[in-house]
């Protein structure tokens, strides 16, 4: 979202005089719509990168992902084998609570998830893991405490404006017991291991009868040589979102909304819900992160403003069933055709507070442009948390939650790992938060 305050001028002033100044520059920043856009491309890459549809591994968070197609949308994963009640599932590793155990498995590192059982202890299901005694090199089979069903359809019939939907249902539902972030028994540490298909093969990638709604292509495990193998791999359809004014990815495995889980292509698990705590964010027991999604940004397939919620639905394709042969949908998510949204914390960001606090678990922050806004063509694209947050503090006759109500928690969550940034590295927010806004 926005305008880079000149912090050297800043610290010149008085405090008094300094703090007026932040809420005058935040407030002549919506006043004219400016904006910190300022061409970013939403799958920006070197000239080095540009050769090949690969992002460049340096720009990698999740240090296990093998690969980033761009032309694709898509990130190859290490795919893992478990069961569940006598089947066979495949999960993905995102994130540890553990810095020494993230690090091993080359997962992001999330302290926060030892807090999401403080008031929900089934938000984290336990699990066992057995290994074949003769078992030399390899992985022990994780016994899970429920599963997805990714057998019913996916559907998304827009509202006469769009939205609210006339139907939505999602295309994947969690079972009794189901929840991605697990815990094996007599261990405290807390994994994000989503299950993204089950049964033994073959998959449906196409209809998603079988796998997650952003699985585009799963590769089998295969003997290399003797004594080798190359591990099983899923493809992922990513997110294209902003954090600190940069765009990323990222992806969405759950979420605790039925609309949320359709338009995220995500499993349904309303326990999810119940996780600590609704807009809890950077408090005491918290196990979340915000999110900020807009729900009527503008629209429009080659607008460099469009984003959010009506946008995705209008220009991303997002009533049609992702798979590699949709290419009308995949070159439209590549060009800014999805939802945009903006995560708070991340990995890369130079200020602990805001790195070290990461989770996956992300509490929605859904804003709403006000008419006024819409009619002064002042609903443009946002990148960066504060300036949202300076907004919703310093001109509500702008930005609201949906339907007018005061602007924060929507009160549903999603699961969205990060993935990978395409520009340059998210380090720092471009601007500071005013006074009385909430960070």
């Amino acid at each position: 979202m926005i305008v880079l305050l000149k912090v050297w001028c800043l610290m010149k002033l008085p405090r008094p005089s300094r703090r007026l100044l932040l809420v005058a520059l935040a407030t002549t920043m919506v006043a004219t719509g400016a904006t910190a856009f300022s061409g970013i491309s939403l799958n920006a890459a070197s000239a080095a990168d540009k050769k090949s549809p690969l992002l460049a591994q340096q720009k990698l968070i999740l240090k296990s992902a093998k690969q980033v197609n761009l032309h694709d949308n898509t990130v190859r994963l290490p795919l893992h084998r478990g069961e569940y009640a006598g089947k066979t599932v495949w999960y993905i590793l995102t994130e540890a609570s553990d810095f020494g155990l993230a690090a091993d498995l080359d997962v992001n590192y999330a302290a926060k998830l030892t807090n999401l059982g403080v008031t929900c202890a089934a938000c984290v299901q336990t699990v066992t893991e057995t290994s074949a005694p003769d078992l030399k090199f390899g992985e022990a089979t994780v016994h899970f405490a429920g599963a997805p069903d990714f057998s019913p359809q996916r559907v998304l019939v827009p509202g006469p404006t769009t939205l609210p939907a006339t139907t939505v249902q999602p295309g994947a539902v969690g079972g009794p017991g189901y929840s991605p972030f697990i815990r094996l028994a007599g261990s405290p540490v807390v994994y994000n291991a989503p299950i993204v298909a089950t049964g033994d093969g073959p998959f449906d990638v196409t209809h998603h009868s079988n796998t997650g709604d952003r699985v585009l292509a799963i590769h089998p495990a295969k003997p290399a040589g003797p004594g080798q193998f190359t591990q099983a791999t899923v493809d992922l359809l990513v997110v294209h979102g902003f954090d600190a004014g940069q765009p990323i990815l990222y992806i969405s495995t759950e979420a605790s909304d039925p609309l949320a889980a359709v338009l995220e292509r995500a499993t349904f698990v309303p326990l999810l819900n119940q996780a600590s705590f609704l807009g809890g964010d950077d408090a005491l027991g918290s196990g979340r992160e915000r999110i900020f999604p807009f729900l009527n940004g503008q629209t429009g397939a080659k607008n460099p403003n469009a984003q959010g919620l009506i946008h995705l639905i209008k220009d991303g394709h997002a009533t049609e069933d992702a798979n590699l042969a949709n290419t009308a949908l995949l070159s439209s998510l590549r060009n800014g055709g999805d939802a945009l949204n903006i995560q708070g914390d991340f990995p890369t960001i130079t200020d602990p507070r805001h790195s070290q606090s990461y989770s996956p678990l992300w509490d929605a922050q859904v804003g709403q442009w006000t008419d006024k806004a819409v009619k002064a063509g002042l609903n443009k694209l946002q990148t960066d948390e504060n300036q949202i947050l300076n907004l919703a503090a310093t001109r509500p006759d702008l930005l609201t939650g949906p339907g007018g109500a005061p602007y924060g928690s929507a009160g549903f969550i999603i699961n969205c790992p990060v993935i990978a940034f395409t520009d340059e590295e998210p380090t720092k927010d471009l601007v500071d938060l005013v006074p009385n806004a909430q960070g």
